[in-house]
């Protein structure tokens, strides 16, 4: 496994990140039932440790917090708790009343007290915002966010997708009140959308923020021909919505990605992950619910595109609509608008 410090931090994550959206319970939620239970999930969490993977991803609102408990109980099981890297995100509503998601300092603090309650943990050591607030100011939430990395509920803070310029306004605030800052951007970036690399992600390289996508596979449609489908993309009511414009093209990409994996003899999900290296980013958070899955994430470290190859896999795309961001705090049945 390669390490790699996430942004200006003297944080050390591998290059991959285990995304745990598969697993938590398919009755809570909103995901679908290709989620992993518990027992279902072990082998993946122990998987990724034996691989080296150091850095795991989960969030308040995945199958109703049920992703949070899961993770929580088999890193206890498997890891070191100093050796691992434990991501967690806050924002979306644990239930339709007043005050119960998005970034106020009200709910910002409720939800880190929930996470570490159901993660069994003392400390969150990546605590991040899922989506930005239109309802809440700023600096609000820049402020709680401080006073809760101050309180030792979280080592370090991050966000996720959002317009550059909301970012950039939201690291402006805690510079200039000396407050802490974002070391990492969640963001939607792949093969079949590559809108962040117009504004996002030159901010993040001028100011030292790690990139840690989630998606990178394109919901998976980067690791199988384009007329294939999968119990994932049939049940997937967040996939349906995402990369429905453009679809000629992303077939175009897709192909593309088959034909060098073909000639390499790898899977195409191990190109479409290495490709990300050759755009910055730390790590891709990968979903795992086959074995293979993360030992073709693994390959992917091993892999280097040559110059043809990269634009082999760029030249088919086309521009898209942004997707994925939230405009304000959503209510229970608005969620599906968020991508990861």
């Amino acid at each position: 496994m390669k390490f790699t410090r996430l942004g200006n931090s003297g944080l050390s994550v591998s290059r991959l990140c285990l995304g745990c959206m598969s697993y938590g319970d398919t009755s809570k939620g909103w995901h679908g039932d290709w989620l992993l239970d518990e027992d279902a999930s072990r082998p993946f969490f122990r998987g990724a440790l034996e691989a080296g993977i150091n850095f795991f991803d989960t969030a308040n609102g995945y199958s109703g917090g049920t992703s949070e408990e899961i993770t929580g109980k088999l890193l206890s099981e498997y890891a070191r708790r100093d050796e691992i890297v434990v991501a967690t995100k806050a924002y979306i509503p644990w239930r339709n009343a007043p005050n119960t998601g998005g970034l106020s300092r009200k709910s910002l603090f409720q939800a880190v007290d929930d996470s570490l309650a159901r993660l069994g943990m003392d400390y969150i050591d990546l605590f991040q915002i899922h989506r930005w607030d239109d309802a809440t100011p700023i600096e609000e939430t820049m402020e709680a966010l401080h006073d809760i990395v101050k309180a030792g509920k979280a080592r370090y803070v991050g966000a996720s997708s959002m317009f550059a310029w909301q970012f950039a306004k939201a690291q402006e605030v805690a510079r200039a009140n000396g407050w802490t800052r974002f070391i990492s951007m969640q963001n939607q970036l792949n093969l079949l959308y590559r809108e962040e690399e117009r504004e996002m992600l030159p901010l993040c390289e001028d100011q030292g923020v790690g990139i840690i996508p989630w998606s990178p596979l394109a919901r998976g449609r980067l690791t199988r021909p384009a007329n294939q489908e999968t119990n994932r993309s049939k049940t997937d009511g967040v996939g349906k919505m995402l990369y429905v414009d453009g679809v000629a093209a992303d077939e175009a990409v897709i192909a593309a990605v088959g034909r060098i994996a073909d000639a390499r003899g790898v899977a195409m999900a191990s190109v479409a992950l290495a490709w990300h290296y050759t755009k910055g980013v730390a790590a891709p958070i990968i979903g795992a619910t086959k074995e293979k899955h993360i030992a073709d994430a693994v390959a992917a470290l091993d892999i280097e595109l040559t110059d043809e190859e990269i634009t082999a896999l760029e030249e088919p795309y086309l521009p898209k609509a942004p997707t994925g961001m939230a405009m304000a705090a959503p209510s229970m049945d608005q969620v599906s608008v968020l991508g990861d």
